[in-house]
């Protein structure tokens, strides 16, 4: 009896660490958001020999990996600042607006440095200041809207949403301004050490951001007011602080995507610059695992959903499909990357694994 027992329990002992091990997978948002993002890489790879081919040219470093990290950079700016509105139960549907203002703003001052104009806040530091300045401002009406006014979140931000539009057309006369200064181009177009600059841009915000809610109070305060304002204010809580706050930095980083975007083109074109922008910042937290109801919130599988964005699009560019099924494709993709997201269908899938346990015990 103690032979048979001796033998059974290292099968017991292995079939428990498969079902802790299936628990632990099926619980961890990193695994299913990472899973999506490595199965949408190896269809691009299937599509595209070539996809995860990186080249030198010019110093730059050239290839589909490349171009994702370049391109994804202004949205996951727009995503990191969008996970700590959601994350205190609101939205901010103006950050494409907001990219719209800051990058004819930019654009604007930097022509008047090129006509050779001399006053202080025409030189290229300035412009790049007061483009931010402009961006908090912008946050901070909608933060005072949501906060002090009890605006719903919604309905403030699609104010400035529409009326950001307006107001970048306004300052542009309507026109697409270009300009040839090397500084702010630079940030939209720059190479360090072969890598696009955008990339050390959002990098930097993201690990700037991330070690500013994670190693304070800060973070723990925000999950807090997006749980239960109410309760958090008579817990001594400054709720509307954090709110503002938060909106305040959704605009400085909505600034920064203006300039990246408005440098890489060398022009300001307050029509389509951020245009639906809002909505893939939405969607990659989502996909990221933060929900719209407050609380929680995770930055790094916000940013890696925006990776999955990208990397979707690009494997949708090098494809044979018509354009015209491109935004078809898109949603069952998202929407499978969703249903990842799902406790309840992980749970499912995982449920063989668990029957398959409890049979063999």
């Amino acid at each position: 009896m103690n032979v048979e027992g001796q033998q059974a329990n290292p099968a017991k002992s292995g079939l428990e660490g498969i079902k802790t091990l299936a628990i632990s997978v099926s619980s961890s948002r990193l695994f299913w958001t990472g899973l999506a993002l490595f199965i949408i890489l190896l269809v691009d790879l299937m599509i595209s020999p070539n996809f995860f081919e990186i080249r030198l040219v010019n110093d730059r470093l050239v290839g589909s990996i490349v171009n994702i990290l370049d391109n994804s950079a202004p949205y996951a700016l727009l995503a990191i600042g969008m996970t700590l509105v959601i994350a205190t139960k609101g939205i901010d549907l103006s950050v494409g607006a907001v990219m719209a203002i800051c990058a004819a703003v930019a654009v604007t001052l930097i022509k008047q440095y090129e006509a050779g104009a001399t006053e202080f806040y025409y030189q290229p530091g300035f412009v790049i200041l007061i483009t931010i300045g402009v961006g908090a401002f912008c946050g901070l009406w909608n933060g005072v809207l949501i906060a002090f006014l009890n605006l719903q979140p919604i309905i403030a931000t699609l104010i400035l949403m529409v009326a950001g539009r307006g107001v970048a057309q306004l300052i542009t006369n309507g026109q697409s301004p270009t300009f040839t200064n090397d500084a702010l181009a630079f940030i939209g177009r720059g190479v360090v050490w072969g890598v696009p600059f955008p990339i050390y841009i959002a990098f930097v915000v993201l690990i700037f951001v991330t070690l500013l809610v994670r190693r304070t109070a800060l973070g723990l305060l925000i999950e807090s007011v997006g749980v239960n304002d109410r309760a958090s204010y008579y817990a001594g809580i400054q709720a509307n602080a954090i709110k503002v706050f938060v909106y305040v930095l959704s605009g400085v980083c909505a600034a920064v995507a203006g300039m990246i975007v408005a440098g890489e083109v060398k022009s300001a074109d307050p029509h389509k610059a951020g245009l639906f922008s809002e909505l893939d910042a939405i969607l990659a937290v989502v996909i990221g695992g933060t929900s719209l109801l407050g609380g929680r919130f995770y930055l790094t599988l916000s940013v890696m959903g925006v990776l999955i964005i990208q990397s979707m699009l690009a494997g949708l560019y090098v494809s044979t499909l018509h354009p015209t099924t491109n935004l078809v494709v898109k949603a069952v993709v998202v929407l499978a990357v969703l249903l990842l997201q799902s406790p309840e269908f992980r749970r499912f899938i995982l449920q063989p694994f668990s029957t398959l346990s409890r049979r063999l015990r």
